[in-house]
């Protein structure tokens, strides 16, 4: 089966669609969604409906879980508690309904799936091999995705060894044999100085997998989120990807 995976999308309407579109060309079969279709950005009912109508799986992040109550916004950056304010004061009753229905994690298909990790599904940033190499440890499949820490990378064992790498655009990987943690980079708020939307492009029958940047119209989703009156720093980190 061919993936599309994407993450972190974050209310960025103009990130996703152009996600979506370079998707559509690629003739996936799948769409998957690791989680965070909100906050920070200015479109949480359009992202919503898009994902709820593309996405084969849906998983829920720890931003979907602070605009539900889930979570207390004091383990959020200021910034990024006033837009699950924000949030929470403007989304549809569609986009609750929609998001309090899912997950943060899918162990059910050929490659598990989860928000942040494979040990704490909505919090754990996986960002150094030793880390990763204990979470691919108790990972429910030999490949697993996850997104929350906004970076487009990989994490392999084989023959033994652990091996990090960042994933830039058009990277491409074997990963039919050892156990594998992927990071498909953010749709909406990418954090690896590329301001590209990214997305990973995932081959379940070969196990390959392709790591693709998108660029959008950045200035239509600061326009946005100063229209929304959300902090300007949510909108103004977008142009250097960081």
């Amino acid at each position: 089966m061919r993936l599309g995976v994407i993450s972190d999308i974050h209310a960025n309407l103009p990130a996703l669609e152009a996600v979506l579109a370079e998707i559509d060309d690629a003739d996936v079969d799948e769409i998957w969604s690791l989680g965070d279709v909100v906050g920070y950005g200015a479109d949480p009912d359009a992202c919503a409906e898009a994902v709820a109508g593309r996405c084969t799986l849906s998983l829920v992040g720890n931003h979907d879980l602070g605009f539900l109550d889930a979570l207390d916004l004091s383990s959020f950056s200021p910034a990024a508690a006033d837009a699950v304010r924000w949030t929470q004061r403007t989304a549809a009753s569609e986009t609750l309904a929609y998001l309090r229905g899912l997950e943060p994690l899918d162990e059910s298909r050929e490659a598990a799936a989860y928000h942040a990790s494979p040990r704490d599904p909505v919090w754990e940033y996986v960002l150094w091999p030793e880390q990763a190499e204990e979470c691919m440890a108790v990972q429910a499949e030999r490949v697993s995705l996850v997104g929350h820490s906004h970076l487009a990378l990989h994490f392999g064992k084989v023959d033994g060894r652990v091996r990090a790498e960042a994933a830039d655009a058009d990277a491409s990987l074997d990963i039919s044999e050892g156990r594998w943690l992927l990071n498909p980079g953010s749709v909406g708020q990418p954090r690896d100085r590329d301001p590209r939307a990214a997305w990973l492009e995932l081959d379940t029958q070969a196990w390959h997998a392709t790591w693709r940047r998108v660029p959008y119209d950045i200035d239509r989703a600061v326009e946005a989120i100063v229209a929304a009156e959300l902090p300007e720093q949510l909108g103004r980190r977008l142009y250097s990807g960081q």
